[in-house]
């Protein structure tokens, strides 16, 4: 038993950094519920590196199997180090001296053999209360990952008028499979902090909120790209980022999509990193860490041979661009040219949450998706109606077609009919009547239209299919990537 211990505290030691404060939890955690995740969120503020042992079975005083008792405690992102604890929590405190031991506060008043160990080498035990005072981690994982199809509502009329059925779409979707996608465009991570609010300050008139717990999300182009792999295609993805943690949580993140990528660092600018503070299902605050300066001339043409290399053999072209300096002008015009050569299909969007921004800019794409305030931006026209306003981005682009977002209103399809050649206009209603989070509306069907487009759909099929995915995007929190098999499910309803 010895051996394994001091195994067990040699690879700890290996883990933890050198100047670390390791902090020690121990017991059954058969259920994690919400008195677990304060205790460990206390035991994580009062150290830098938190190892939990979970006792085993053969202690006879657990419920659930060992292996998914160990299993949950390691899903809880505060923990850094769980391991089966086959000895008195004591033995094994002498051996790793944690510089600080945490234990419930039903403890505090009984006999805790730790006691003397801790002080033995000058470390301390304290006790805290598991008092609930927020969510579990399930539920807020729940929140995050799941979506409620239930709030999912598909118009019939449009499919009618079309001629297409559900079944088409869920073919559709399997072909996916044999598509060669390159996306292109600004790299951003989401983090979504959940916080308990605690009320008003009583110095200023300031919300005050506690956090809990956190998660980290691929943003940006990331999320276009992810979403591209999850429903099948063969992706890869050309970006600049910063030398930095947020980069490298990026890269271990597309690599677990499936997505091949290709990073240029830039030293002058982090990886953007998108905060939000959320309580109560709702986003307090948003803090943005980036630069919006264009690339430079270099780096600009490290992009542009990486993006080269990949575009020969691919089938569509994604542009996806929030407008923080990955795609200046002559890239664009240097890639749209070489598209155009090549005969690769190019969609875009370009993102402007301000007055910044220009989708215009990408010209004689098959599809742009702006929203109604880009488009606007894009023509210089805060007046005319929305058709109008269609046919203007389309001519000033020379876009072949255009979706036209509206928000909670769904959005507009203005493309030349297939017979006639003449423009019409057709809208479609957002599909989910109570959504989550809507900042992953427009990559989610930016990406799934492309790809409907490329595997030979029309507009009106891929408008559709665009919207059951922005509609099943929006129905959880965070930027989960889409798969096939969820579009299907929905469809199959």
């Amino acid at each position: 038993m010895k051996d394994s211990i001091q195994s067990c505290v040699a690879k700890i030691n290996g883990l933890s950094e050198e100047g670390k404060r390791i902090a020690f939890v121990s017991g059954n955690f058969n259920v994690v519920h919400p008195g677990h995740l304060r205790l460990l969120n206390f035991a994580a503020e009062c150290g830098d590196f938190l190892v939990v042992g979970v006792n085993p079975d053969k202690f006879g005083t657990a419920i659930v199997p060992q292996n998914m008792r160990l299993e949950g405690v390691r899903s809880i992102g505060i923990v850094d180090y769980a391991f089966l604890l086959d000895c008195p929590p004591e033995e094994f405190i002498a051996a790793l001296k944690p510089a600080v031991v945490v234990k419930g506060r039903e403890h505090e008043e009984l006999d805790n053999p730790e006691r003397a160990v801790v002080e033995s080498y000058g470390g301390k035990l304290l006790f805290t209360s598991g008092e609930v005072r927020f969510s579990s981690l399930d539920l807020l994982q729940q929140e995050l990952r799941e979506t409620d199809l239930s709030t999912i509502y598909k118009p019939a009329d449009y499919p009618r008028r079309h001629g297409f059925s559900n079944p088409d779409l869920i073919a559709l979707i399997g072909q996916f499979e044999s598509l060669n996608v390159v996306v292109i465009g600004d790299l951003i991570v989401d983090e979504y902090i959940n916080c308990e609010p605690l009320g008003m300050s009583q110095e200023d008139p300031t919300i005050v909120v506690s956090p809990i717990h956190s998660d980290m999300f691929v943003g940006g182009a990331g999320i276009v790209a992810a979403h591209a792999a999850g429903l099948g295609a063969n992706v890869s993805y050309v970006t600049v980022s910063g030398d930095d943690k947020t980069a490298a949580f990026a890269k271990d993140q597309l690599q677990q999509y499936g997505v091949k990528f290709t990073f240029v660092t830039d030293d002058s600018r982090p990886t953007s990193l998108k905060q939000r503070y959320r309580a109560h299902a709702k986003t307090l605050l948003r803090v943005s860490h980036l630069r919006q300066h264009d690339v430079s001339q270099q780096i600009a043409k490290r992009l542009l041979y990486s993006a080269l290399d990949l575009l020969d053999g691919a089938h569509v072209l994604i542009f996806s661009d929030f407008n923080y300096g990955c795609l200046p002008q002559p890239l664009v015009d240097e890639l749209t040219q070489f598209c155009n050569r090549k005969g690769v299909m190019m969609v875009a969007d370009s993102q402007s949450s301000s007055q910044v921004g220009d989708v215009s800019r990408f010209k004689g794409m098959r599809l742009l998706t702006p929203t109604e305030h880009e488009a606007r931006l894009a023509v210089r026209d805060q007046h005319s109606g929305l058709v109008v306003l269609a046919e203007k981005l389309k001519t000033k682009a020379n876009a072949r077609e255009t979706i036209i977002k509206l928000g909670a209103e769904g959005l507009l399809v203005h493309a030349p009919d297939r017979n006639s050649g003449e423009l019409i206009t057709d809208q479609l209603p957002a599909f989910n009547r109570a959504p989550k989070d809507v900042s992953g509306a427009g990559d989610s069907l930016l990406t799934c239209a492309a790809l409907a487009l490329a595997a030979g759909a029309n507009i009106w099929r891929s408008a559709y299919l665009g919207s059951v995915a922005a509609a099943c995007q929006v129905g959880r929190v965070g930027n989960i990537p889409l798969s096939a098999q969820e579009l299907i499910s929905e469809l199959s309803l």
